[in-house]
């Protein structure tokens, strides 16, 4: 019966913790934030069609990879054009070379004719340059993460083709009103939590906005509206464990839950 009755009063104390600690979970449900990334657009020089895609979202790909490639038409025969000009002025200055040799040249002539010669060795430097790029291959390496135009379609210049979302891009954003904002300093460590998540994700503050700014309308908190807020940006450990716009709670030390 003592038993009993002691197993009673625990599970009870057991209960009472409980709705304590969801209690203070509901207060201070951290600092509310989302996920965000910096993607690396990879884009074309010139304009051109795209006619072949080596990848597809969701992909993982290393630096060198080839990623697309553009019609280059034009830019062989500017290459082509370019070859012939070096073959005459290679021509000239062997001419030049020759006669100033003999005494028969000038040296303003000679002179003339090797700076001919190296605007055109230049000028096939920039064909063949051109030329490469219309192949794409990635800069960085990282995970595809969207298509923007498909084989058959025309790309405008510096328009991007591709994305690619590097492990160390994804970042957590979120706000602090401005009385907590002296508790904060670049290179504190923060825990993110999110539905879904595997446990709690560690994190290190690397950004703390100098302005000031009204809390946006993506934080729906009645009691925050017309408090002033800084942004703060921190690097997640575990990048892979989170998603581009994924609502997060954000805990520092001095705001644990």
């Amino acid at each position: 019966m003592i038993a009993s009755r002691q197993a009673g009063r625990i599970v009870g104390l057991l209960l009472a913790a409980g709705a304590l600690a969801g209690c203070w979970e509901s207060k201070n449900p951290g600092y509310q934030g989302w996920v965000e990334a910096d993607m690396i657009f990879v884009s074309p020089d010139e304009p051109g069609r795209v006619v072949k895609l080596n990848v597809r979202e969701g992909d993982r790909v290393e630096v060198g990879a080839p990623l697309y490639a553009v019609d280059d038409d034009l830019q062989k025969a500017d290459l082509n054009q370019s070859n012939a000009t070096l073959a005459n002025a290679q021509q000239a200055y062997d001419r030049a070379a020759a006669l100033s040799k003999t005494g028969s040249g000038t040296q303003a002539n000679y002179d003339t004719a090797l700076a001919n010669l190296r605007v055109a060795e230049a000028r096939v430097n920039t064909s063949q340059t051109r030329l490469e790029r219309r192949r794409m291959k990635a800069p960085i390496a990282g995970t595809i993460q969207q298509i923007y135009f498909r084989e058959g379609e025309t790309v405008a210049a510096q328009r991007p083709v591709i994305s690619i979302l590097p492990p160390g891009n994804m970042k957590v954003r979120f706000y602090v009103p401005e009385p907590e904002l002296p508790k904060m300093k670049v290179g504190e460590d923060v825990r993110v939590t999110c539905d879904g998540c595997p446990g709690d994700i560690a994190g290190k503050v690397y950004f703390i906005a100098t302005t000031a700014e009204y809390t946006p309308p993506v934080i729906y908190s009645l009691s925050e509206r017309s408090k002033l807020v800084y942004l703060i940006q921190a690097r997640p450990d575990k990048p892979d464990s989170l998603r581009v716009g994924q609502p997060v709670s954000v805990f520092t030390s001095g705001k644990t839950p």
